[in-house]
């Protein structure tokens, strides 16, 4: 049975947040809006509805800005081509505004990328600015250079030509945007990084494919045994055959390993199945505290694989974790989406090959509420547009 660990409707905003974002011409986004962002944001929509493109859209962000590799991400997804709506003849260039809440106040990132030869993505536009109380009004966009490759915030949030609140605003814009991670754990394939030796030091955050699961799990079990033992015992409410994990360093490295119940044998990650591998990492995330976690989180399709007793769960996992870290949730499943507030839904849909989406007020729904409905019950009986 799933814990309860919902934080209340009222919860308190995160103090760094993206609030609002609009998106025009990446892939099936050709105009898309989202406002008023809550601490956890469920994607739900049918196969090819366009939750993968926003989940992709912020891993660009992060690409772009973080490690200010917007070439080779375009590279990896195909070619700029790919990545505009209907493809360059149709759609030259991406367009995108971002409002973020600090605990200063709110500062807003808009950029647009053209297409350029070799079928690349260059900026053509790059800007930003900061609304602070007591202004009275919202401070001019402050622009950057035009033309260039890679994102010109980096150098604005070390300062140069900005001071004050400008250059303020844009490390906040950075930090924020370089921190969303996209966590995907369907790679458990022989070749799965959840199968390699990995290096103990490499115990920070859990990289994005879970491959660092043991040496995450070895600096808990060595600094904060708690933490590592309720993950443990969550685990193995789920997998009643699971006791503990069995993680021994080796030369500066450590396999995943865990050991069953009423036995003394071990297994590896090569013996586990495929849900069981996604399970202990989607606890292991949701578990780790504030300073181990990135600022906002993307999942896709965390339910691969798992029960429905697992996929609740993990759902109120994800809320539980929304109490410090905004959470993008995409999702097909009824009952991960039983645990969220209509308010935290966003439905997307594709129609005429672009993708729509659409945001819902409890209001909207009382009646079925009162009839004993779930959120889940409107999903799945086609009471919520744009579902299979």
């Amino acid at each position: 049975m799933a814990i309860r660990e919902s934080p209340p409707a009222d919860a308190p905003a995160l103090t760094s947040a993206i609030e609002s974002i609009r998106i025009r011409g990446f892939r099936s986004l050709a105009d898309i809006e989202i406002n008023a962002l809550p601490n956890v944001t469920v994607l739900i929509g049918p196969n090819g509805s366009g939750k993968s493109n926003l989940i992709r859209f912020f891993e660009m962000l992060s690409w772009m800005l973080r490690s200010r590799k917007l070439g080779e991400f375009v590279a990896r997804q195909g070619g700029a081509d790919d990545q505009l709506f209907r493809g360059r003849k149709a759609t030259p260039q991406i367009e995108a505004e971002l409002s973020i809440r600090s605990e200063a106040g709110r500062n807003d990132y808009r950029f647009t990328l053209a297409w350029a030869h070799d079928d690349r993505l260059i900026f053509t536009e790059e800007s930003f600015r900061c609304t602070r109380p007591g202004l009275g009004s919202d401070l001019p966009w402050q622009n950057l250079d035009g033309a260039h490759p890679e994102a010109q915030l980096v150098e604005a949030a070390q300062g140069g030509e900005f001071d004050g609140a400008n250059a303020a605003a844009a490390r906040a814009i950075l930090h924020l945007l370089r921190g969303c991670v996209v966590y995907q754990f369907h790679d458990t394939s022989d070749s799965s990084p959840f199968k390699q030796l990995w290096d103990v030091g490499d115990c920070a955050q859990l990289r994005s494919h879970g491959g660092n699961l043991a040496a995450v799990l070895l600096r808990l079990e060595r600094e904060n045994f708690p933490l590592y033992d309720l993950i443990c015992r969550q685990i193995g409410r789920m997998l009643p055959g699971f006791e503990r994990f069995d993680l021994t360093e080796q030369h500066g490295k450590v396999a995943l390993r865990w050991k069953a119940n009423g036995s003394e044998k071990t297994y590896g990650a090569h013996l586990t199945s495929d849900g069981s591998l996604r399970f202990f990492a989607l606890v292991t995330l949701l578990y780790l505290p504030p300073e181990m976690l990135p600022n906002v989180l993307l999942l896709d399709e965390p339910e691969l694989g798992l029960h429905p007793a697992a996929v609740e769960l993990v759902g109120h996992l994800i809320k539980r974790a929304g109490r410090d870290r905004q959470v993008i949730v995409a999702t097909q499943a009824p009952s991960l989406v039983d645990v969220f507030e209509l308010q935290e839904l966003i439905v997307m849909d594709l129609e005429d090959g672009q993708t729509n989406c659409r945001q819902f007020s409890p209001d909207e729904y009382w009646r079925w509420f009162e009839a004993g409905y779930t959120t889940g019950d409107l999903w799945y009986k086609g009471l919520l547009e744009g579902n299979p």
